[in-house]
């Protein structure tokens, strides 16, 4: 018997017993369908987390006062060494104190490190902005910055101008429209904005520009934004316990770790800090929220693996079971086919692929529908079409493996039957 005939043989039988075949290619569907549905949306929420918090370039750090410390679950990291009475003495007296305008003003002109340093005051959010025909809704985001914040942050200008160090130190109502605010206040005339003056959080402001529009997540809406200068947030606004961000950009990536080190060298003395005592700031890289997430979906990850590889077990024993049933079913058709010179090598690879077939056929299964419906996933979060390659092939082997770990038995014993025995089975 050729190849091709044990596997026209093999799918005829397939053909020939749908609703069992149905049922079990349905079972092995489901763990591989778990497996591919959440590992796809788990990619096309990468895709957003990356794009939504890494604003800045891959040559960007900041100084924060505190860690992000992101969590999903609320599981927390317990530090259970034991902390020595010198360990205490040397406790920074300033931990967990913002940074204040005259700490970022001092670092800004004492970094003398070739680098573009940004000073940002987070404003008010969920505001509206009007003029005085339109206005949008209230999830506009004010945000302070300097001549230097909108090339750190991946911002271009589309129309208009940046701010200068005099619109900074003065502290002026002017303001950049972020794209989303600019078409909704002039629809189809952008441009038209520049020089209107529009209300911000009921505060009058003239308009100097408007964003390019960058590109958004579910996670952040670049684009409903309103960008003043800090000076302008802290005349405005109480910002008492509000902390400064710094941000920092060398001109060559290979430059990072040089110039973190003399970040650090410099904003030591203006926080106070003794030689003994540990920084009580944070250097944030432009992709640290994003890892910091992405470490979280880890375990979601892990889980459905469990979840697949229980589910692909109890598939195997079904798989396993239906192929036994075959074999008795089929007993006086192996007899006829050893009576015709059929050969126990013959018998085993005619069921052996059978399993493996119906095994496939629930992997393709769960596959293209573990794909489609975790797109939905990235249909939501506005990334691109995700089709998780590594976990699809790994699928398509681990299915193979199944099917032929649970066609082995059946399989030998199909190939031992007596043909006399067999023939005479009824």
């Amino acid at each position: 018997m050729t190849f091709t005939d044990t596997i026209s043989l093999s799918w005829r039988n397939i053909v020939g017993n749908k609703l069992r075949t149905a049922i079990t290619v349905i079972i092995i569907a489901l763990g591989i369908f778990a497996l591919i549905l959440i590992i796809t949306a788990i990619k096309a929420a990468s895709n957003s987390l990356t794009s939504s918090f890494s604003t800045m370039g891959a040559n960007a750090f900041s100084l924060r006062y505190k860690d992000r410390n992101i969590r999903i679950g609320g599981g927390r990291h317990n530090n259970t060494s034991k902390v020595s009475k010198s360990s205490l003495k040397i406790k920074n007296s300033n931990t967990g104190k913002v940074i204040t305008y005259e700490q970022a003003k001092a670092f800004k002109e004492q970094y003398l490190f070739p680098a573009k340093v940004s000073l940002a005051l987070k404003g008010p959010s969920a505001v509206v902005v009007n003029n005085d025909q339109k206005k949008t809704n209230p999830d506009v985001n004010v945000l302070g910055g300097d001549e230097n914040y909108l090339e750190l942050n991946g911002y271009t200008i589309a129309y208009g101008r940046n701010f200068t160090p005099t619109d900074v130190e003065t502290g002026r109502s002017i303001c950049l429209l972020g794209n989303a605010v600019a078409e909704k206040l002039y629809p189809g005339k952008k441009e038209r904005a520049i020089d209107k003056v529009v209300s911000v959080d009921h505060v009058p402001y003239r308009v100097i520009g408007v964003l390019e529009d960058k590109g958004s997540s579910a996670f952040f809406n670049t684009s409903k934004i309103v960008v003043t200068s800090y000076n302008n947030i802290r005349r405005l606004y109480s910002t008492s316990n509000t902390s400064f961000n710094v941000g920092i950009m060398v001109s060559d990536i290979k430059l990072m770790d040089v110039a973190i080190g003399e970040a650090k060298g410099t904003f030591r003395p203006i926080r106070k800090l003794d030689i003994k005592e540990d920084d009580n700031f944070y250097i944030d890289k432009s992709d640290s929220i994003a890892e910091a997430l992405l470490t979280n979906l880890g375990f979601l990850e892990k889980g459905t693996i469990g979840i697949a590889f229980i589910t692909l077990i109890g598939a195997a024993i079904g798989l396993m079971n239906i192929m036994l049933v075959a074999v008795n079913e089929r007993t006086k058709e192996i007899g006829l086919i050893k009576a015709l010179g059929g050969t126990k090598k013959d018998i085993r690879a005619q069921f052996l692929w059978e399993s493996i077939l119906i095994s496939l056929m629930g992997a393709v299964a769960g596959i293209v529908a573990g794909i489609l419906l975790g797109n939905v996933v990235a249909l939501l979060l506005h990334t691109g079409f995700v089709v998780p390659w590594a976990w699809v092939i790994a699928g398509i082997f681990v299915c193979s493996f199944v099917g032929l770990a649970a066609g082995l038995y059946p399989a030998h014993k199909a190939s031992k039957l007596d043909p006399i025995v067999a023939l005479r089975y009824e």
